[in-house]
């Protein structure tokens, strides 16, 4: 286990690669950035967008946009309308009645009120809470098929609707560090599909579930229907100032609603993240167990980037809270699911890395390694 030279970003992440230097790909592009003209980047969107709309086959939306009414699909909403003076459909694969937040839902209103068009997509409950507790137990990931759905449910709409322009937000690969997902330039987001949390998004293993392919249209991967062309772009790219903190700034001046628990119990240092249900706090807690970082390491490496941190003061911030979560949502997920708390534990537990955490049965997984430093010193 190494860390980045330069933040905190762990070569444990799934598909990074180090430069020679041992500094992330998140932070080779960030310094990247400094060099940029984002004029000339913007007068690039403009001819892809004059292009694309030559052969526009809706003749009432210029493009989509998946939204949760978080400060990402905000802020990319008012950009794509209010900058590039664009009609987007705005689409939400909104979660089953017991997992979505009342935070979510009044961002969605919020959107709706600032005179948006949302096609909200709801799955059916009964199949949603199989896939969620299989792939739970057989992968230590319940939000697999949710994110199988919702990365599908763009290009699915797109073709209900003729729209051939996709809008996505950050770039994974350059701004996480994610490089399967890198395509043809900055802004190709058609390798989006590769991201490993998506791994090939094949329905096969949730027919083996026992979930009835009839029912898994909406959970399809867009290798089913590739065969109508997209544009999908990472509108980050085109921006000199995307980042967790700013979206949310901006977001929040547009009626964005807050996630109000403190983060010592979300991991969510700025109270903006997945507001639209709380059990991604669960997942990132896993993620911390499976790899050694979880939400706090992101927003932490970016506040060092931007120099809101130093390096030495962002370790002590990560020794403390990455990876919490409180018991409350870990009560809340095991009782939607039918399942014990102690039967939690136990899968969480069995997909805990043991070279990085201790594993016993009274407790949970204890950290081994030092943050940013690694495993013995390396």
């Amino acid at each position: 286990m190494k860390y980045c030279k330069k933040c905190l970003q762990t070569d444990t992440r799934p598909n990074i690669v180090f430069n020679k230097f041992g500094i992330c790909p998140a932070c080779v592009y960030f310094y990247s950035t400094r060099e940029i003209n984002y004029s000339i980047r913007f007068k690039k969107l403009e001819k892809i967008l004059t292009d694309i709309q030559k052969n526009r086959k809706n003749k009432y939306y210029d493009c989509i946009i998946g939204v949760s009414g978080g400060k990402d699909s905000t802020r990319q909403a008012l950009w794509v309308r209010d900058k590039l003076k664009l009609r987007p459909l705005l689409v939400c694969l909104s979660y089953p009645p017991e997992q979505v937040t009342r935070t979510g839902t009044r961002n969605i209103s919020n959107l709706i009120n600032l005179g948006f068009d949302v096609e909200i997509v709801s799955l059916g409950p009964k199949s949603w809470k199989k896939l969620l507790l299989n792939s739970f137990v057989e992968n230590c990931n319940w939000a697999k098929p949710s994110e199988q759905a919702l990365f599908s449910s763009l290009p699915l709409a797109a073709k209900r609707h003729n729209i051939e322009l996709i809008f996505h937000g950050e770039n994974p690969g350059y701004q996480l560090g994610d490089m399967k997902t890198v395509g043809k330039n900055g802004y190709d987001g058609n390798n989006v599909f590769k991201m490993n949390t998506l791994r090939g998004g094949s329905t096969k293993w949730m027919e083996k579930a026992g979930v009835d392919k009839k029912k898994l249209f909406h959970y399809s991967h867009y290798s089913k229907i590739k065969k109508n062309k997209f544009n999908i772009i990472y509108l980050g790219y085109f921006w000199s100032n995307w980042s967790l903190k700013k979206n949310g700034v901006i977001a929040s001046l547009h009626g964005l609603n807050l996630r109000l628990d403190k983060f010592s119990n979300t991991q969510d240092i700025k109270g903006v993240t997945a507001l639209d249900e709380d059990w991604v706090i669960i997942n990132q807690m896993i993620k911390y167990y499976k790899y050694g970082f979880g939400r706090v390491s992101d927003y932490i490496n970016e506040d060092i980037r931007n120099k809101i941190i130093n390096r030495d003061d962002a370790i002590k911030i990560l020794e403390k809270y990455d990876g919490n979560c409180s018991e409350e949502y870990v009560d809340s997920f095991c009782k939607y699911l039918g399942i014990s708390k102690k039967f939690f534990w136990k899968i969480v537990k069995k997909f805990t890395n043991k070279k990085l955490f201790k594993v016993n049965n009274l407790s949970r997984p204890v950290r081994i390694f030092k943050v940013g430093i690694g495993l013995n010193g390396k």
